[in-house]
């Protein structure tokens, strides 16, 4: 028999690819949703996706579910507690994107910032023309003290972070630009 994370089923993007629901995810497209809806600084999206996460526990007949399924799902129940405006700006955000930039580092080598800059535009290109919506770059930390070939955090390590954060902000509104003509797009950006 085949366990799955935290008993939840997993959810299925129309693409096949199959990725584990994370509460974190949810509340962060949750209070992009709310947002674009017109409510800044949504206090109920951590709640809503303990909610979920909730009711996804109780599918123990369900080992997979279909990301239309759980879109519709996620809207229902904002409908329900009367945030029907954000479950209609509600996307769930597929297909969910997680880059390593540690990753990343390693492929460029040891104090090669350039090659890493080149890897990720790579990286941060492929999840634009998927038609990628929500973009997860983590291990940020790490990486950079990789790249300074340092051990300590120090302030060289405080000047790549700000640039490494700029280059993927820029760098993916000006991809976005190219790609999107005519269609207005966003991708919900999240550095950790």
């Amino acid at each position: 028999m085949i366990g799955f994370r935290d008993a939840l089923p997993v959810i299925v993007l129309q693409d096949r690819r199959v990725i584990a629901f994370d509460r974190g995810w949810l509340a962060r497209v949750l209070a992009l949703a709310a947002n674009r809806a017109g409510l800044a600084d949504w206090p109920l999206a951590p709640h809503v996706a303990e909610s979920v996460h909730e009711w996804l526990r109780t599918l123990t007949d369900r080992p997979a579910m279909s990301a239309d399924i759980f879109t519709r799902a996620v809207r229902e129940a904002l409908k329900a507690i009367g945030f029907a405006e954000i479950g209609a700006s509600f996307a769930a955000a597929w297909p969910f994107a997680r880059i390593s930039l540690v990753e990343i580092a390693q492929q460029a080598g040891n104090g090669f910032e350039l090659a890493f800059f080149a890897a990720l535009d790579l990286r941060l290109r492929e999840v634009v023309r998927a038609g990628g919506s929500y973009c997860e770059l983590h291990s940020l930390g790490r990486c950079v003290k990789m790249l300074r070939q340092r051990r300590h955090w120090s302030s060289a390590c405080d000047d790549l972070r700000a640039e490494i954060v700029a280059f993927a902000r820029r760098h993916t509104a000006h991809v976005l630009g190219d790609v999107g003509a005519g269609r207005a797009r966003d991708l919900f950006l999240h550095v950790t």
